[in-house]
């Protein structure tokens, strides 16, 4: 349910529902139906990012081009950082004890 009330995916139905609005009685112009096309592709990208979001939190592989890639390569990082840090006290908590 948190999904499907992510910013982006409600900016893009409200966009959607005001461009019905205003091309409702319009004549079919080439301006009309870039507005439509451009409309489509931020509900694909709204969309695309929800799907990113939902894979991340349950640790599926992300696309590298998704935000949330560069999101899961920083824990990558801190997590690696985290164990290089803990390995190293060890071997010298361990080099102490001799």
């Amino acid at each position: 349910m948190r999904y499907l009330f992510s910013t982006g995916l409600v900016a893009a139905i409200s966009a959607g529902v005001s461009l019905l609005r205003g091309t409702r009685d319009e004549p079919i112009t080439w301006r009309v139906v870039l507005s439509w096309l451009s409309w489509g592709i931020t509900l694909s990208l709204a969309i695309g990012a929800v799907v990113d979001m939902r894979r991340e939190r349950t640790g599926k592989l992300v696309d590298a081009d998704s935000p949330q890639s560069v999101k899961k390569a920083k824990k990558a990082q801190r997590l690696q950082f985290k164990s290089q840090k803990a390995l190293a006290d060890a071997q010298h908590h361990a080099k102490d004890r001799r």
